[in-house]
């Protein structure tokens, strides 16, 4: 079984002697360096110049400065970039900057498991990831709380790698919730195959059609919303509170049964084998590869799909019909507070 570090703050005092750079300051690089300013580092936010993203860091009180000087003023530095351009991104303004003794921290392991980012062996390298987006790593902060996170340690040159990245993780309020002792190759792999088996390709996939298939039947958008969308939530809901076989008990016995019956047809033997066949592609590299050219090449596929995504009538229907019934019952949406904006 995988080891849980749960509760840890005994480092704010430690922090207040942490010299950070975050370099980015967008998805998951925005709440780090906000959440860690908080806890009492001493935190500078390194961004390409010209960069969008100084004006917000500067005017939430964060320095900000060039890459490769941000390097040299910390001893831990953490990477939170896109993975498809970190790899120049460290080559060209991180490499050559770092020095003995210091930490590469990275928010995934993307590149330096599929080998993109090499560090030198007289650095520390660790892993610190959030499970979630990066408007929920500062929301829970803020509340108190914090969002349970993925630790990991690639090289310890100083033997004093893991030490640090739990501080790491209590900077962040990452601590507060839970971490999970793992390593860079199964947070990537798994990361990789939970969003485009389940969480952003299956389950988007799931309710668009049975959304369309209901609509396109005669059914009213916003009965088909309720029954594919907004209710989704609830079972997630109780999926998370009391697990599947407490879901199946809050249920009905109809829901129940008709559930275990359409379970089969849907995810069959040979949906398995495609599951099967996305997770070797992660495993063997093939995906890295094809997603690292498809940014080198101006991201043709992912541009297509986002124009599909606008145009398709039943996936616009279900973007069009969601705010405002959401709004008109009352329920809680994903809106994050206006700090959390990114």
């Amino acid at each position: 079984m995988a080891e849980w570090i749960v509760g840890q703050t005994k480092g704010l005092e430690l922090r207040s002697q942490l010299k950070v750079a975050v370099i980015g300051f967008g998805n998951q690089g925005r709440p780090h360096a906000l959440n860690l300013h908080d806890s009492g580092a001493s935190v500078v936010v390194g961004l390409r110049p010209g960069s969008p993203s100084a004006e917000g860091a500067v005017s939430a009180g964060l320095r900000v400065t060039a890459i490769p000087e941000a390097v040299k003023q910390s001893d831990l530095v953490m990477v939170a970039t896109p993975d498809e351009s970190m790899g120049s991104l460290y080559e060209e303004s991180i490499a050559a900057h770092l020095r003995p003794g210091q930490m590469l921290l990275l928010a995934h392991g993307f590149n330096i498991h599929f080998g993109r980012i090499v560090p030198p062996s007289l650095v520390d390298v660790g892993l610190v990831s959030p499970k979630g987006a990066g408007v929920w790593v500062r929301d829970s902060y803020l509340k108190g709380s914090g969002l349970p996170a993925m630790v990991a340690v690639h090289q310890d040159a100083t033997g004093h790698a893991w030490e640090r990245v739990i501080e790491y993780a209590e900077g962040i309020g990452s601590a507060r919730a839970g971490l999970l002792k793992t390593t860079f190759q199964e947070e990537t792999e798994c990361d990789l195959f939970g969003e485009q088996a389940v969480l952003c390709g299956g389950i988007p996939a799931l309710i668009r059609a049975g959304f369309s298939t209901l609509v396109e039947a005669g059914y009213s958008p916003e009965a088909a919303w309720f029954e594919t969308v907004y209710e989704a939530k609830l079972i997630v809901d109780l999926l998370m509170a009391r697990g599947e076989r407490g879901m199946r008990e809050a249920i009905s016995n109809t829901a129940e049964f008709g559930g275990d019956l359409a379970a089969d047809l849907l995810v069959d033997q040979d949906a398995r084998i495609k599951m099967r066949g996305i997770l070797d592609r992660i495993q063997s590299g093939e995906f890295a590869d094809n997603w690292l050219a498809e940014a080198a090449n101006g991201m043709p596929r992912l541009h297509a799909a986002r124009t599909r995504a606008v145009t398709d009538v039943a996936r616009d229907s279900v973007l069009r019909e969601v705010p405002s019934l959401a709004e008109r019952l009352g329920a809680q949406t994903a809106e994050p507070k206006p700090d959390s904006v990114q």
